[in-house]
């Protein structure tokens, strides 16, 4: 019996570039927090509202724009937001004051939702032994915007300021949308639903979906852990026995690097072995993390083993559960992205508010109790969700 049609992996890798320089947009501001504050005269805690408002902005885009991408090709959508995102970015290098930073970086997150367009539709045009490969390409290269975010912002704004940063930012969207524009593909029979009754059925589906229920809430904690170190990173980094700068922090972006590599493989592992299992391994894997970040203090060794552990139990659960969700309802995966993507940047704006509690109260002990804490019920929540039925190479045949 004949295997079915693949997506072209030539295709897949242009489509992970696009959402590399896609979602760079709402991670340049990490390692410049402290720059940003100085240059208002905050403290870095303050600035980190920063954060939690472009993480804020950015499940507002999930969920008032991407679930157009099922009655509109994703394509047009994806190069009014990419347009939308370069403005916000031109905002934010010129804002004059704090609060308008503050209105520009919710902006930047609304319309830095190219990614969560680009996945659902490439998804819907995978065979189903391949979407765990697909979808673990795409969010590897999703992370590897993360990871050029903050390493070259970190670096550029070090130089010549963080205003300019945002500037550059606004030129690479250009250039993401001559991409887009080029070799994103049109998606057939879409759905002719009005946007009220879209929005509207949004909740039928978390009524009607329970698997779609369990994967938000493990992408809710999961997500919520993670943002939890990096939104404090830089505030904590730059205090002793530390003291880095701007250009040191954005380097530990490369704590990223071994997630990124194994993305495809983590994929592979959701086709293989289910995505429940991943999802519970993930956020393990996020709890014994943090034990490292507790000890990291004092200990530079520590923080880095920690960050890696973070980055693999983050990547394998968002992998796993995005996988799992895009298999619901053919007719509805851009709604299902919303919901579930909504629900994992909602816990990330959440877990940057409580790590910057947990640090106000404890410094890195505190960190370290909040994420253990987001990590353990993200465990629970991922081990009580229903066992997925296995796909295999025959039931993937026409």
């Amino acid at each position: 019996m004949p295997a079915p049609n693949l997506i072209p992996a030539r295709l897949v890798g242009v489509m992970a570039v696009c959402c590399a320089l896609a979602a760079s947009t709402i991670y340049y501001h990490q390692p410049l927090l402290p720059m940003m504050a100085a240059s208002f005269g905050l403290t870095s805690t303050q600035a980190g509202l920063i954060a939690t408002l472009t993480q804020l902005g950015y499940g507002a885009g999930l969920l008032l724009i991407v679930p157009l991408a099922d009655c509109r090709q994703p394509r047009r959508l994806a190069l009014l937001a990419i347009g939308a995102n370069a403005i916000a970015l031109l905002a934010c290098a010129a804002a004059p004051s704090f609060a308008l930073l503050c209105v520009g970086s919710f902006a930047v997150g609304v319309t830095a939702i190219t990614a969560q367009l680009i996945i659902p539709a490439l998804s819907a045009l995978a065979a189903p032994t391949e979407r765990g490969r697909v979808v673990g390409t795409l969010l590897g290269g999703l992370s590897t915007g993360l990871l050029l975010a903050r390493t070259f912002g970190g670096l550029l704004g070090e130089h010549t300021g963080w205003r300019s940063v945002f500037l550059m930012a606004s030129l690479i969207d250009g250039l993401l949308l001559l991409i887009v524009a080029r070799y994103l593909p049109a998606i057939p029979r879409l759905s002719s639903i009005r946007y009220g009754a879209l929005m509207r059925s949004l909740g039928s589906l978390l009524r009607e979906e329970p698997v779609l229920r369990f994967c938000a809430a493990s992408g809710f904690l999961v997500f919520a852990a993670f943002s939890a170190l990096w939104a404090t990173l830089a505030a904590l980094l730059t205090q002793p026995p530390y003291a880095f700068g701007s250009t040191t922090i954005g380097l530990f972006g490369l704590a990223t690097v071994p997630g990124i590599v194994t993305s495809l493989r983590i994929g592979t592992l959701v086709d293989r072995l289910g995505a429940r299992t991943l999802a519970i391994a993930g956020a393990t894997v996020l709890v014994v993390g943090f034990v490292f970040i507790a000890a990291s203090a004092e200990n530079l060794g520590w923080l880095i083993v920690g960050m890696v552990l973070l980055d693999l139990g983050n990547r394998a659960g968002l992998v796993a559960n995005q996988a799992r969700v895009q298999t619901l309802r053919a007719e509805a995966r851009g709604r299902l992205n919303t919901v579930f993507m909504g629900s994992y940047f909602l816990g990330g704006a959440l877990g940057a508010a409580l790590g910057n509690y947990g640090v106000h109260r404890n410094g890195w002990i505190g960190l370290a109790a909040v994420g253990a804490l987001l990590a353990l019920s993200a465990t629970a929540i991922s081990a009580l969700a229903p066992r997925e039925t296995r796909v295999t190479l025959a039931d993937a045949q026409p």
